[in-house]
């Protein structure tokens, strides 16, 4: 494993490319660490340049949003037969479309928030303020707004009151042109992550998500003492294998690879419902993979480094 030597791509043009840069300096020491070489690089305009000249055995895709997690980066490694970590370009698109994630779950009778998706025509063609009344009618208050992809809670706020509605859509399609808007669970948040190995995808320990502001947004996520955790999450153990259970699940019916990371709210009676699943987690310091790992006794290098060699077996594909 020491004559491996890996790419970190990290970066690129997405909304999350401070925090990728953070996740891909991480864990390019992780792996330094084991004994790997490593080469950190951006996803810009250079890239095609560089997987021809200098080929390495294997990429590490640590870009968050757009083009990390739709499948795009996934294509052009598949092009160029690349061996990479992580899921392949087809399933990470079911993945990234947040409504479509949910709709496989439900399909298969899996608890998630009911939900409604509007694109932004809906509003200029129907009228917004009529669609408006009517997603109250249908969801709810409160309820919570989201970009229908994308990640790291950009655009996503909660509603509890209607007149808050207008401003709270306006602020969530600032970050793309649909939104997924979704029944609120005041509950338990939980992210679980899934590694896989010989015996296929386990799920780690998960950890339990308490902001101090009282909602995981985007500054509560990235800056230190916002956000208490908990790994293991805080749950009864029936409910901390059925949280398990329901991240291998999504796993295995979205066809994921490598690493995921699902995110899960536990109702007051119990009930585990999904969120979103992630096929790029974040491994910045606050974030909750590394955290997971750790509990399990595991090491971010030596953990990434078996991803790495699944990867150069599998080859480019």
């Amino acid at each position: 494993m020491s004559d491996r030597w890996v790419a970190v791509l990290s970066g690129g043009l997405s909304h999350e490319r401070d925090v990728s840069l953070r996740s891909g300096r991480r864990l390019s020491a992780a792996l330094r660490s084991v004994g790997l070489t490593v080469e950190e690089w951006d996803a810009d305009a250079g890239l095609l340049e560089r997987l021809r000249s200098n080929r390495p055995d294997a990429v590490v895709v640590a870009l968050h949003g757009g083009e990390g997690e739709n499948g795009s980066i996934q294509s052009i490694l598949e092009m160029f037969g690349v061996p990479y970590v992580g899921t392949d370009s087809r399933s990470c698109r079911r993945a990234w479309d947040k409504p479509t994630a949910k709709a496989e779950l439900a399909r298969v009778g899996l608890a998630t928030p009911d939900w409604v998706v509007l694109p932004h025509s809906t509003f200029r063609e129907l009228g917004a303020q009529a669609v408006l009344d009517a997603l109250v009618d249908r969801i709810g208050l409160p309820l919570i707004l989201k970009p229908d992809q994308g990640g790291s809670a950009l655009g996503t706020q909660v509603v509890r009151e209607a007149a808050e509605l207008p401003a709270a859509m306006v602020g969530c399609l600032a970050y793309g042109d649909t939104v997924l808007a979704e029944q609120f669970v005041d509950g338990v948040e939980v992210a679980v992550g899934v590694l896989e190995g010989p015996a296929g995808p386990e799920a780690l320990p998960a950890v339990e998500i308490s902001p101090t502001t009282g909602t995981y947004d985007y500054t509560a996520r990235y800056t230190a003492g916002l956000t208490d955790f908990h790994t293991p999450a805080r749950l009864d153990p029936s409910v901390a294998t059925e949280v398990g259970e329901l991240a291998v699940a999504a796993h295995r019916l979205l066809g994921l690879r490598d690493v995921s990371r699902t995110t899960a709210i536990v109702a007051p009676d119990g009930t585990v419902n999904f969120l979103q699943v992630n096929v790029s987690p974040g491994l910045t310091e606050t974030s909750l993979l590394p955290m997971a790992i750790e509990a399990a006794g595991r090491s971010l290098g030596d953990t990434f480094a078996a991803l790495i060699e699944r990867a150069v077996a599998r080859g480019p594909r």
